[in-house]
C-alpha cells in the first residue's frame, strides 16, 4: 500500500468522501495516513466545488488511535518524544478539521479509540452505527486524553462523565453517546453510509457561506460572553445577508414549502 492509498478520496455532488483505509491495523494513525487526510483537507478548502466533507473508515474499524506499533519499546532504548507526534500530527489535524469553513461529516463504522475517538468528535456532525464504540483507551497505557480530548470531552458531556470516560477507558456505546450528546445520532449499521452520504450532499446544496458562520460562531461561543456572542451575530448575520445564498428566490414557494411542511408536522406531532 502507498502512503496515498492510507486515505481513499472520492468527489461527487458537491463532496469529498474520505475514507481512512488501513484496516488491517483498525486504520490506526501512521505518519502516511496523518499527511494524506490532512493533504486531501487542504484539497477541500481551496477547492471550491468542494462544499462538504465526509469521514469514515474502511473495515470493522473507523479508527484504533495511534498505530502503536510505531511507538514499540520493548526492545528498550530512549522513550519517543510524544508531544512531538502531537505538535506535528495530531494538533494540525484536529485545527484543520476545526477551521474547515465547509461541513465536515464524521460516520463512524465501528471502533473509534483513543485519538482516533477524538479527531472523530472534532468533526461537525457525528453519526455512528449502532455497533460502534467510543473508548477513550489512554489510561491503559499510561497516557492522557489528546487530540483535543480533554477540551472536548467536558464540554459535550460535561466533567463528571469526561473525567470518568478518561480516567476508566470504559468503551461507550454508540446509543448511549447520543442519549449523552456527545454525537448527533446513532443509526443501524446498514443505514450509516445511506443516511451520512445524503447528509453530507444535503449541506453541500445548502449555504456555504451561511454553514461556514455557523460552525465559527458555535465553536467560538464557549469563550465568549453572552453580549460579544449577540455582536458576532451581528457581525455574521450581516455577511450572510450578502451572500448570493440569501436571495429573493431563497423565498419562493418551492423554497419555503419544506419548511413550513416541517413545522406542520411538528405541531401536529406536539398537539
Amino acid at each position: 500500500m502507498t502512503d496515498r492509498d492510507t486515505v481513499l478520496a472520492e468527489q461527487r455532488d458537491g463532496c469529498l468522501f474520505l475514507t481512512l483505509n488501513r484496516p488491517d491495523r483498525l486504520n490506526a494513525f501512521n505518519e502516511a495516513m496523518h499527511h494524506a487526510l490532512r493533504k486531501h483537507l487542504t484539497t477541500a478548502t481551496e477547492d471550491s466545488s468542494i462544499r462538504a466533507v465526509l469521514l469514515t473508515g474502511a473495515g470493522r474499524a473507523f479508527s484504533a488511535g495511534q498505530d502503536l506499533s510505531d511507538r514499540d519499546m520493548r526492545g528498550g532504548g530512549e522513550a519517543p518524544d510524544l508531544g512531538v507526534t502531537l505538535e506535528t500530527l495530531y494538533n494540525p489535524l484536529v485545527r484543520q478539521i476545526r477551521a474547515l469553513r465547509k461541513p465536515v461529516i464524521c460516520a463512524v463504522n465501528g471502533v473509534a479509540a483513543g485519538a482516533g475517538a477524538n479527531v472523530a468528535l472534532a468533526c461537525d456532525i457525528v453519526l455512528a452505527a449502532q455497533s460502534a464504540r467510543f473508548i477513550q483507551a489512554f489510561s491503559k497505557i499510561g497516557l492522557v486524553p489528546d487530540s483535543g480530548g480533554t477540551w472536548l470531552l467536558p464540554r459535550l458531556i460535561g466533567e463528571a462523565r469526561a473525567k470518568a470516560l478518561a480516567m476508566t477507558g470504559e468503551p461507550l456505546g454508540a446509543e448511549t453517546a447520543a442519549s449523552w450528546g456527545l454525537i448527533w445520532k446513532a443509526v443501524p449499521d446498514t443505514d450509516l453510509m445511506t443516511e451520512a452520504g445524503t447528509l453530507a450532499t444535503q449541506l453541500a446544496a445548502g449555504a456555504t457561506t451561511g454553514l461556514a458562520l455557523t460552525k465559527e460562531l458555535i465553536q467560538s461561543a464557549a469563550d465568549q460572553s453572552l453580549y460579544r456572542q449577540l455582536d458576532a451575530e451581528r457581525d455574521s448575520q450581516r455577511q450572510a445577508g450578502r451572500t448570493n445564498d440569501y436571495r429573493a428566490d431563497r423565498f419562493s414557494r418551492k423554497a419555503v414549502r419544506p419548511i413550513y411542511r416541517r413545522l406542520n408536522q411538528a405541531q401536529n406531532d406536539t398537539g
